[in-house]
């Protein structure tokens, strides 16, 4: 377990160990904790992190433990989350506790958002605990806008693509792209669902300072953006499949066309090829000389021929098809 401690407003953080992070915790007046668990130390069945902050309640006996569902509750003066982040390429959970004096956040390791936070926080020096809470889940946020733009843009890509010249490569990438719409989106519906009813019911609260209720509004503005835009990328993606089905049920359709031709061509020849290849009284008994035989046998498929010819330059099929390709 590794312990970093952030002091505010210089945002200036330290490593220690939960001992002293502990210590902090009781005195300080504005701290930032973040701790970073092993995958064997979130696996074990050990001491709750919260109890060796000494977070104290047992509702938050959930804090740093892995596998939990994103929530967004309060427990006495402490606000509990549960946030997803997009973090190389996989979703991965970050576990925060916060009130007006410290924010305490779990994750496994590697460090999610804390490279990021940091320059957020030297940056814009925010004034207490809450204020770096909701720096957090922007910063949450923008990881999904990132993932959903940059999947958006290839999608928009492979589109183009296929419309110059056509692969099974192209399919297989949007099948995987679609996927990953349907991840994000599943993993930030819920979420963005329960922490919008918790600050909803903030927000109707009298005693909510304005100043917070500034951070809770454009928290649920771009919270509502990202989905917007995660569900863009659905779309867009459905467009491409369906525009792939387009290309290919247009190619089918030109194979049909050819063999309609061919079928034009050749099915009167067969007709006359299987009439006269029968042995009645008439082809035997009159047809005598070979002069007979070239004029009705091959003379008549002639004459089929050239006017199948003629439907065919009429009808325009020949221009049809010469467009198409």
């Amino acid at each position: 377990m590794i312990v970093t401690v952030v002091s505010m407003p210089e945002a200036a953080g330290v490593r220690t160990d939960v001992t002293e992070a502990r210590r902090r915790l009781g005195t300080a007046r504005f701290l930032v904790v973040d701790v970073e668990l092993t995958a064997q130390e979130r696996a074990e069945e050990a001491e709750p992190v919260a109890r060796l902050l000494g977070l104290g309640a047992e509702e938050l006996d959930w804090f740093g433990r892995a596998d939990e569902p994103v929530r967004a509750d309060f427990v006495g003066s402490l606000l509990g989350l549960v946030v997803p982040v997009v973090h190389d390429e996989r979703i991965r959970h970050v576990h925060a506790v916060a009130n007006d004096r410290f924010l305490v956040t779990a994750h496994q390791e590697p460090a999610v958002l804390a490279p990021h936070m940091m320059g957020h926080l030297r940056r814009e020096r925010p004034h207490d605990a809450v204020a770096v809470l909701f720096l957090m889940l922007q910063e949450a946020l923008t990881t999904f806008r990132r993932a959903a733009v940059a999947a958006l843009l290839e999608v928009e890509e492979l589109e183009d693509d296929m419309f110059r010249q056509r692969g099974p490569q192209q399919v297989y990438r949007l099948a995987q792209l679609r996927r990953r719409s349907a991840e994000l989106h599943h993993a930030l519906l819920p979420y963005a669902q329960v922490v919008d009813e918790v600050i909803g019911r903030r927000l109707t609260s009298r005693d909510f300072p304005e100043d917070r209720q500034r951070l809770a509004r454009e928290f649920q503005h771009a919270a509502r953006t990202v989905l917007t835009t995660i569900e863009t990328l659905q779309d867009a993606a459905r467009r491409a499949f369906a525009s792939y089905s387009s290309l290919v049920a247009g190619e089918q359709n030109g194979v049909i066309n050819r063999l309609a031709i061919v079928s034009v061509i050749f099915l009167p020849l067969s007709f006359l090829t299987g009439f006269f290849g029968m042995n009645f009284t008439f082809l035997t008994n009159r047809l005598e000389t070979r002069d007979e035989f070239w004029l009705i046998a091959v003379g008549l498929q002639a004459v089929v021929l050239l006017g199948s010819l003629y439907v065919l330059h009429r009808t325009r099929i020949w221009r049809r098809l010469r467009d198409d390709d």
